[in-house]
């Protein structure tokens, strides 16, 4: 992990070129890992749901979560998201946990990903395999396959 050094800037003023930079950075930031919009307590489910910005949604059992699964009902209609929309918050009790570590709790969303980058990943070719394919197709392609005389 990189070590930055924090620098002291209070008297510096804030120019518009200083604050574009400011926002760019923090778009560019805000784009990675998961950030939810949204939280909401499904009691018919016993879950929590939450929103992402492309109107799609996660419900995850509070019963598999044991920092969840003490809470009241009251606490999980009151819990909020911080960070950003990267964690779920309740001020009461202190607690903040990692929407994405909740996610990676979750096995079969574990398996799901790992299905979903296998299939992205495989479906990418190399300059090797593309070398390969380009040989290949000068030589007339793939040969076809020839049924045995009995």
């Amino acid at each position: 992990m990189k070590t930055i050094k924090a620098a002291t800037r209070f008297d510096e003023p804030i120019t518009q070129e200083a604050l574009t930079q400011a926002i760019a950075r923090g778009q560019k930031r805000g784009a990675e890992g998961v950030r939810a919009i949204t939280v909401q307590y499904v009691p018919q489910l016993g879950s929590l749901l939450f929103g992402f910005l492309d109107q799609s949604a996660v419900a995850l059992p509070i019963k598999n979560y044991p920092e969840l699964a003490v809470l009241s009902k009251n606490e999980l209609e009151s819990l909020s998201l911080g960070f950003g929309g990267s964690s779920l918050c309740l001020d009461a009790r202190d607690l903040h946990v990692s929407i994405a570590g909740l996610v990676a709790a979750s096995q079969p969303l574990m398996d799901m990903a790992a299905t979903l980058i296998a299939a992205r990943n495989g479906s990418k070719s190399s300059t090797s395999k593309a070398a390969a394919a380009r040989s290949n197709g000068s030589k007339g392609g793939r040969p076809r396959l020839t049924a045995l005389d009995a």
